[in-house]
């Protein structure tokens, strides 16, 4: 079913402060002064008004957007009927949400033509020259003060179509002179760009650059406000597991904490994002948070915080309140899938997860991560999907590492650490005991079977090749504690043996790194039931672009307004689950299943020039076309296919790189797909 997008913003978009009720200002435009007229609604609600003549109007009709992404945002959708001298309709967008349901009816037979079904109205009334309805929505923003009328982002309406709808809108409603066209996609805005100027044109980049809340992961949480920030962090400061801190920037890294709240905006891919969504602890960016007066007049307090789709509140919570929070909140135990030590040898990636008749893919992935971990079965599905580009790649199982602990004693040595009370209870202790313990693991020697069958594999498949060992442990990339990103993978050249080996004891140590060990603790996770296999493939030295990627639209759960949403940056020095401090990437969504694929682009990224992308037409396409062939391969393991009705996506990590053909544009490498936990949700 197609719908108008109320919107397709992640956060509350806000222009600059106005002077007046609801008027929007510019740097360069005096704020418009609105005067409400006679109020056309009465005590109750109508199904349609033909004039909004005060903002009680618009309030009886206007209903929070399908996508629940819209910090302070309403929206009514209006119709204006061809057929009928251009009669403009202001529905009751609480009534009616979709613009079908309205106009079959309101506006079909009695003298009219008959409106057709859903989904011949959907082919003609959106992309027909020769429609009947021209279909939008006006939203306003109640940050902002800013009113705008938009269209589909895959309505082909062209200009005239375009103006004349605004102009109707615009001359029956009082608040016509502030009103400001958005295109919702590319398409839309190439024709935006052929209004005439007296329609002031709002970007969805203008927008998103003056926002001052950002909803990430959703949800209530109780803990003690604590200001710090990322110098501090990365200075070796020790966070309690009670504390909701309230950041400058945006951290590459945070142990387990109550909420977050950043100054600097993150990317909703970011790693800090996903480890928020994974704990579903609360997440959000807030403009001025350092200088905030309502969160530092609470700094050091116990306080209750509460993110929504559309605003944030927090009050003083007390010591009773929040120890029955974190009594009733405490994650659950979580127990990791065994070992299997007893699979030896290498194998060819597509001989990880067997498909085999009787046996679901769900059941078939489970039973691999006992012995290759998440990545390593997730990643033989892809490697075995028809047309996807993953590189070639062999696993070495769990039982390598395993060896490794017990013949160096390093088992030994974690029974010692984890019985020392001083150790369990100081975090600064507890960090450097375990960077003694990995510095002992870089020094143990390696199986020397092992690293036999490493050379013959790699002068065998990968000649001349340096090669990346990457983390698959029984402790990322799963239902109930995925710990993405907890693991570091590292690269290493066999034309220096000590090079790959160094490669090796790095990946394996970094199950030891203290960020980890506490997230694992977070969970009550017994950490001697970690194990890791290792996903090996050529490396990227140089890719053109990297990103990551989600295969359904994360602020819209109705299922309405499908598409994909992906976060990309140019080159592979700023990752974009890791930015640097002031480097934005480009965020986008992509509607692949849409006619004509329209893409919104909500932000650019900073290191490409002025109205470039960092993806070409076709690398999107591309993109889309895996990311669609990814969503239904795994769907049969988590999603409809395999009975599951709710929301379902998969989180997918890709690269652009031409290194073999350095003269032709860069080609797409699926790197990882794994579960995508959602959002969140306010309790």
């Amino acid at each position: 079913m197609m719908c108008h997008t109320k919107k397709l913003l992640a956060f509350a978009l806000c222009l600059t402060h106005c002077t007046s009720s609801d008027a929007p200002s510019t740097a360069t435009d005096k704020p418009v002064q609105l005067t409400e007229g006679a109020c056309q609604a009465g005590a109750t609600a109508p199904e349609f008004l033909k004039t909004i003549g005060c903002r009680a109007d618009f309030t009886a009709l206007a209903s929070q957007p399908i996508n629940a992404d819209l910090p302070g945002a309403r929206s009514t959708k209006v119709i204006l009927d061809t057929a009928d001298n251009n009669a403009l309709y202001f529905q009751n967008s609480q009534l009616y949400p979709i613009h079908y349901e309205f106009a079959s009816s309101h506006l079909s037979g009695n003298g009219l033509p008959l409106v057709e079904q859903l989904s011949q109205f959907n082919t003609v009334e959106y992309y027909r020259p020769d429609r009947r309805f021209i279909l939008g929505a006006v939203t306003y923003y109640d940050d902002p003060k800013q009113w705008t009328l938009e269209v589909s982002p895959y309505d082909t309406a062209s200009a005239a179509q375009l103006t004349t709808l605004y102009q109707a809108v615009s001359g029956h409603a009082y608040f016509g002179p502030a009103l400001a066209f958005h295109p919702t996609s590319e398409n839309v805005a190439v024709e935006a760009k052929k209004l005439a100027p007296n329609i002031q044109i709002v970007t969805t980049t203008q927008l998103y650059a003056n926002t001052s809340y950002q909803p990430l992961t959703l949800g209530s949480t109780v803990g003690r406000l604590h200001f710090t920030t990322t110098t501090n962090l990365n200075n070796g400061e020790y966070l309690p597991y009670e504390a909701i801190v309230v950041l400058d920037e945006a951290p590459n890294d945070i142990t387990a904490v109550r909420g977050l709240i950043t100054q600097e905006f993150q990317t909703p891919l970011s790693h800090v994002n996903v480890l928020s969504q994974n704990r579903r602890t609360p997440n959000m960016g807030l403009r001025d948070a350092m200088s905030n007066a309502v969160l530092k007049a609470l700094d050091g307090q116990l306080v209750e915080l509460t993110v929504t789709a559309t605003e944030w509140t927090v009050r003083a919570a007390t010591q009773a309140e929040a120890d029955a929070f974190w009594a009733a909140h405490q994650p659950q135990a979580a127990v990791l899938p065994t070992l299997d030590v007893s699979v030896k040898g290498l194998y060819d990636i597509e001989a990880v997860t067997p498909e085999t008749a009787g046996i679901s893919l769900r059941d078939a992935l489970k039973t691999a991560i006992h012995a290759f971990g998440g990545k390593a079965a997730h990643y033989s599905i892809l490697a075995k999907t028809p047309g996807l580009p993953v590189p070639k790649a062999f696993a070495i199982p769990m039982f390598y590492y395993d060896q490794f602990m017990r013949e160096n004693g390093l088992y030994t040595r974690l029974d010692v650490l984890l019985a020392d009370a001083t150790f369990n209870s100081e975090p600064q202790v507890r960090d450097q005991k375990l960077a003694e313990f990995r510095a002992t693991m870089l020094s143990s020697p390696v199986d020397a079977e092992l690293q036999n069958l490493l050379r013959d594999k790699f002068a065998k498949d990968y000649p001349g090749t340096r090669m990346r060992f990457r983390t698959s442990t029984n402790s990322e990339d799963l239902e109930g504690f995925p710990c993405a990103g907890c693991y570091e993978s590292h690269t290493g050249d066999p034309d220096d043996w000590n090079d790959v080996l160094d490669a090796i004891r790095d990946t394996w140590a970094s199950i030891w790194l203290y960020r980890t060990f506490e997230e694992r603790n977070y969970y009550r996770v017994d950490h001697k039931s970690v194990g890791m296999a290792l996903l090996v493939h050529h490396t990227f030295p140089d890719e053109e672009a990297n990103g990551v990627a989600i295969t359904n639209n994360p602020y819209d759960e109705t299922g309405l307004e499908p598409g994909f949403f992906v976060n990309v940056q140019w080159g592979g020095e700023a990752e974009v689950v890791h930015p640097p401090p002031g480097v934005t990437s480009d965020q986008l969504l992509y509607f692949f299943s849409s006619p004509n694929q329209p893409v919104t682009y909500l932000t650019h990224s900073n290191l490409v020039p002025d109205g470039s992308s960092v993806l070409s037409a076709r690398q999107v396409h591309d993109l889309g076309t895996a990311l669609d062939a990814i969503h239904q391969r795994f769907s049969i393991a988590y999603g409809p296919a395999s009975g599951n009705n709710g929301w379902y996506a998969m989180d997918v990590e890709f690269k652009f790189d031409n290194d073999t053909a350095p003269d032709q544009p860069a080609t797409l490498w699926v790197k990882q797909a794994r579960p995508y936990p959602g959002r969140g949700t306010t309790q």
